[in-house]
């Protein structure tokens, strides 16, 4: 793994005294928890031992939590700066040249505007090869060093990048940005340049608005890895509401797995006489297209992976 990154800002060290009073302190159940990422690499075993310990509750008690000092402060809003120059740099008769063409698309772009999905999006795919569109120039590189300091992070290969464009709630033609689902691959990454409209499914039942900190990257567990670890690890169901946006929010959006054809079953460290295994194995790229879907337009398969419960 790449050592810490430091940031800037008071706000860090706001976060980052969060963080280490998250590692005495596990009933953080109706509170997002904060990982600070130099934490984990800390020269004082003891607390490198909590810090992992700490990582390993928060992705088993609740499924998400807050990365800080992971990627430079300058980094992310380069990217987010990239993001929305592509939006209002371009027209949308340039994107629309990106619409879905056929399923070897690198780079996929899309308007919807129904009830029950308002946002503008592009897609693209990073690996094994950066794609990206030409125009504007700028862009490719502000974006290119958020994924090369993701990548350092090691949460998985990152396959694809989603930048989407939600609308005030006034322009929308209806109240949901995007439905619930639940999104493949080991991590999803997550920064935004507005806090409001991402909700996250708690173990609860509750609906947890995301309000990102600054400085802070929003990561949540993917599909493979709730199969990865036989359940012990849930992927959550989240959402995208309109009805607080007063502004347009840009957000991406990066999926991190293994390699398309690395075969994802559940783990022997978690599986025994008492706990069989509940999905069966498919690979990475089998199970992305089990829907009809393709690399870039991936869609969850977890439902049709779960193994029927024996009576």
């Amino acid at each position: 793994m790449a050592h810490s990154v430091g940031m800037l800002g008071p706000e860090c060290f706001d976060l980052k005294k969060k963080a280490i009073a998250h590692l005495h302190d596990y009933s953080f159940m109706d509170e997002i928890p904060t990982i600070d990422y130099s934490l984990l690499f800390s020269k004082d075993h003891n607390e490198r031992a909590k810090s992992l310990e700490h990582l390993g509750k928060a992705c088993q008690e609740f499924g998400f939590f807050y990365l800080i000092n992971g990627v430079e402060e300058k980094v992310v809003e380069g990217a987010l700066k990239g993001i929305s120059d592509f939006f209002e740099l371009t027209n949308q008769e340039e994107r629309s040249g990106y619409l879905k063409k056929n399923s070897m698309d690198r780079i996929r772009w899309c308007l919807r505007s129904h009830a029950g999905e308002n946002r503008e999006h592009l897609k693209i795919v990073t690996h094994p090869v950066y794609h990206f569109p030409s125009k504007p120039d700028r862009c490719k590189d502000a974006i290119g060093a958020y994924l090369k300091g993701m990548h350092e992070v090691e949460l998985g290969r990152i396959r694809r990048a989603a930048f989407n464009l939600y609308p005030p709630s006034l322009q929308s033609k209806g109240s949901i940005g995007l439905a619930e689902h639940t999104a493949p691959g080991f991590f999803v990454s997550l920064i935004q340049d507005v806090n409001g409209g991402l909700q996250m499914l708690s173990h609860k039942g509750n609906w947890i608005t995301v309000n990102i900190p600054r400085n802070s990257i929003f990561i949540s567990i993917g599909d493979h890895l709730e199969i990865l670890t036989n359940g012990n690890y849930k992927s959550h169901i989240h959402q995208v509401i309109l009805d607080n946006n007063e502004v347009k929010r840009i957000s991406m959006a990066t999926l991190h797995g293994p390699s398309l054809d690395t075969f994802v079953a559940p783990a022997l460290g978690f599986i025994d006489e008492s706990h069989p295994p509940t999905y069966r194995g498919m690979t990475y790229k089998e199970s992305l297209e089990l829907n009809g879907f393709d690399e870039i337009d991936v869609q969850s398969s977890l439902i049709q992976l779960r193994m029927p419960l024996s009576l």
